[in-house]
């Protein structure tokens, strides 16, 4: 009779953790794998967008503003200076153009030896079918290079899973006011 009662017990644990097991809501499931086609990820695709960068901190509507200024001690570098920013971004280079979206994010010199700036910020579309969706780009600036390369780190909407690169290009500079314009080729991979 124990064989029999020990066995009928074990079942019965092995049972029940089976059965915990599958009914077991994976609410806490910590990593699963996915299909691609199940989260609507087609082929991967290049795609180039042009578009102009308006740095505007003149006048009573600055799209930048400074929320840290550099020490006295760094003026030929600006080493320390942070801007806020929610630039324009429009189809050609005059701030007339059509807007197609905003870069929003901030900007920072970085370097103590050069005018290097660390930028951060999200191309936020709202224009046709990218319309809601974001490029995120953080990366070096080194505003006297006449190219300057910094990397797509991802986006949402239309650009998730997003990666690429951006190409930047002053237009022009109003060495008095200091606003600028910006030439932006974004080059991305995305679905």
């Amino acid at each position: 009779m124990p064989r029999l009662l020990q066995f009928f017990t074990i079942s019965i644990l092995l049972f029940l953790v089976v059965f915990l097991a599958i009914g077991e809501d994976n609410e806490y499931v910590f990593e699963k794998s996915i299909n691609r086609k199940s989260n609507s990820l087609k082929r991967e695709k290049l795609s180039h967008f042009r578009f102009y960068w308006h740095d505007i901190l003149s006048g009573s509507k600055p799209t930048s503003i400074m929320i840290v200024p550099p020490p006295t001690t760094t003026i030929l570098t600006g080493f320390g200076l942070i801007n806020m920013m929610d630039n324009a971004l429009t189809l050609g280079p005059k701030l007339s153009s059509k807007i197609v979206g905003r870069a929003q994010g901030l900007y920072g010199s970085a370097s103590q030896s050069e005018l290097s700036i660390l930028m951060v910020m999200n191309f936020v579309f709202i224009e046709g079918k990218y319309n809601g969706s974001t490029l995120a780009v953080l990366g070096r600036n080194s505003a006297f290079e006449t190219v300057r390369e910094m990397p797509v780190i991802g986006g949402s909407g239309l650009f998730r899973f997003a990666r690429g690169y951006v190409q930047a290009r002053t237009k022009s500079v109003d060495l008095k006011t200091k606003d600028a314009t910006v030439q932006y080729d974004a080059y991305v991979l995305h679905y």
